[in-house]
């Protein structure tokens, strides 16, 4: 076998590096983000304009996003907050972009971010998107398209979803928390279960099994109930409802006070209920019948 002398050797590996130039140099190309948007441009429903980085940080930080969500943009421009929540919260993510070009944009800068693994970005029209996989859900839309959008989310999202939007409120449904950075509003809401209706409770006292007639008035996530046990009628105390968890103060038939805290799962709650002393009991409730309707949702 001829050995290959020294000045062959050279050239062939000059040869390799500039052939690894070129390669790198293509795949910095091919990844380079040259789309430019510009503020105003209009889309389907709204024009594009940008949310600050501040807003979208405390966006994030007041729907607690964690390693342990799917963040869903809807109307997501030019991918920011998908790719911030990847970067800043380890969250994984989705956006939703009617303009074919700010997907592309938003893909680009996902592959730039070495993000494509937990992001990605798809083109469609957000009203017939499916995102009812996500526990946090953004947007920067406008007052119609929030009040268009809030039936969905009361009808197809999980209870305890996170809800955060820029600038726009969901007409009256009041946000259960409001920021305002830099002049720029955002407004926070969690998905609340359907606590209304009549239900059958019971709870344990240590005097053998006691219980009533609960009814709960629901609109939102605001709630009010009162309980009847025998000739007795009694209003809850300090009644809220986040999520699925549920909480109130109820003095029993005895006159004894207990703070309830449960979990509502369908037609189930169940918890239980601190007492005196610091004596906890266990209770449950069975709705009686389907749920009402959530009151002002599609008022």
């Amino acid at each position: 076998m001829r050995s290959l002398r020294l000045p062959a050797l050279g050239a062939a590996i000059l040869g390799i590096s500039l052939l690894a130039a070129s390669l790198s140099l293509h795949a910095q190309t091919q990844t380079k983000c040259t789309y430019k948007p510009s503020v105003g441009q209009a889309g389907k429903d709204v024009i594009w304009v940008p949310t600050p980085d501040s807003v979208v940080d405390r966006m994030l930080r007041m729907a607690e996003v964690s390693a342990n969500d799917y963040v869903i943009d809807l109307g997501s421009g030019d991918g920011k907050i998908v790719i911030y929540a990847a970067q800043r919260f380890k969250a994984r993510g989705q956006g939703i972009e009617y303009n074919p070009d700010m997907v592309d944009l938003s893909r680009c800068l996902a592959r730039e971010a070495k993000l494509t693994d937990v992001v990605r970005f798809d083109q469609g029209d957000i009203f017939k998107s499916d995102f009812t996989q996500a526990s946090v859900i953004t947007m920067y839309l406008l007052p119609s398209l929030n009040l268009k959008l809030r039936p969905i989310l009361f009808q197809k999202m999980k209870p305890g979803t996170r809800v955060v939007s820029h600038q726009f409120t969901m007409g009256d449904w009041q946000p259960d928390e409001t920021s305002v950075v830099e002049g720029r509003s955002s407004y926070f809401w969690v998905i609340p279960a359907n606590a209304g209706g009549s239900w059958r409770m019971n709870w344990g006292t240590g005097r053998g099994e006691a219980g009533g007639d609960l009814s709960i008035d629901q609109t939102f996530q605001k709630i009010e109930g009162k309980i009847r046990f025998g000739v007795i009628e009694a209003t809850l105390r300090e009644p809220r409802l986040r999520g699925e968890n549920i909480s109130f103060d109820m003095m029993d038939e005895q006159g004894v006070l207990r703070t309830f805290t449960g979990r509502i799962r369908d037609n189930r709650m169940e918890g239980t209920a601190t007492g005196p002393n610091n004596s906890t009991i266990v209770f449950t409730a069975v709705r009686n019948g389907p749920p009402p309707p959530i009151r002002g949702v599609s008022e």
